[in-house]
């Protein structure tokens, strides 16, 4: 292929960078600096973001020479890319590749609050043997903020526990998977909602979606998912509604900030089941990945359109 990539990847070069390379033999890949400063001329950049970190604007726009054409990132959030600075550069990134992973994240979360896991194990022979009633997934009805490639993943897994499904999204199209209700009104799907689960990305409409009015509106009892970002989410409203029992339990493997500080209330709610950004972990998804911008790769090398677009004006 003879082409140079350069690679903007922060602290996860070590790992990545060899697998970049191993499944583009014939690419040359060159690391940035941490400042984003390269020595070399190339019109494609590839990067990993921290989705922790405080990206340095003038890092990025170090990388952003005149010659770079087309920017990946290999991740499916662009929330803490500085978008501004993408001008009329090709933008994508690796929308779905951890789809699967969190999904499969998102019903074992649900399973386990259904199924009153893990408080139900024991140790020790209990004072009623066979007495707990449990509940479980089918018939209960899933409310989906954000109909993506993660929506559509958990859609999936749901409606084979025969669960009904109802999503909000942000078009009016129908749902790409058969079986889904789609929602016009946010608040249609909160008030049915028994298991609500968060996949929307973070863009200056969702932020705080969850807010006062919306916690009134839920469903007394449900069972709230985020593994989207931790901003949609006002944390202090959230707070209250797991007191006074409206949210019996949340199921949060993203918050705001990440990490939370020590001594944060979420850490101890007892209807509260914190995760440290994981949901997306898998050996599969560091495959599907990579997949993605090999493909790409080679589509832009054929003039072929590219996956994963991101609309910079939407924010995703």
């Amino acid at each position: 292929m003879g082409r140079t990539v350069l690679a903007h990847l922060t602290r996860y070069a070590e790992g990545i960078l060899p697998l970049l390379r191993g499944s583009l033999p014939d690419v040359e890949f060159v690391a940035c600096e941490p400042d984003g400063s390269h020595d070399r001329t190339s019109d494609v950049l590839v990067m990993l973001l921290d989705d922790r970190a405080k990206l340095d604007p003038q890092a990025f726009g170090r990388a952003f020479t005149p010659d770079v054409r087309w920017i990946h990132v290999l991740g499916a959030g662009v929330d803490r890319f500085p978008l501004r600075a993408v001008g009329d550069r090709m933008l994508t990134c690796s929308r779905g590749a951890a789809a699967p992973a969190i999904a499969e994240f998102v019903l074992a979360a649900m399973l386990a609050f259904e199924k009153q896991l893990p408080d139900v194990w024991v140790t020790e022979p209990p004072e009623h043997w066979g007495a707990a009633v449990l509940g479980g997934l089918r018939g209960r009805t899933l409310g989906l903020i954000g109909l993506g490639a993660i929506g559509q993943e958990v859609a999936r897994r749901a409606l084979a526990f025969d669960m009904r499904v109802a999503a909000f999204r942000r078009t009016a199209a129908p749902s790409p998977v058969p079986g889904v209700e789609v929602r016009s009104a946010l608040h249609e799907v909160l008030a049915e909602a028994d298991h609500l689960v968060v996949a929307a990305p973070a863009t200056n409409e969702t932020r705080r979606l969850l807010d006062a009015p919306a916690f009134a509106a839920m469903k007394s009892g449900l069972h709230l998912v985020n593994i989207a970002r931790g901003e949609l989410i006002d944390q202090d409203e959230l707070i209250r509604a797991l007191d006074d029992g409206r949210v019996a339990r949340a199921s949060l493997d993203v918050t705001d900030p990440e990490p939370l500080p020590a001594g944060h209330a979420l850490y101890a709610h007892p209807r509260v089941r914190l995760s440290p950004h994981i949901s997306w972990s898998s050996a599969g998804t560091i495959v599907r990945t990579i997949e993605i911008f090999v493909e790409n790769v080679h589509r832009y090398d054929a003039g072929e359109p590219l996956e994963g677009i991101v609309d910079v004006e939407a924010g995703y």
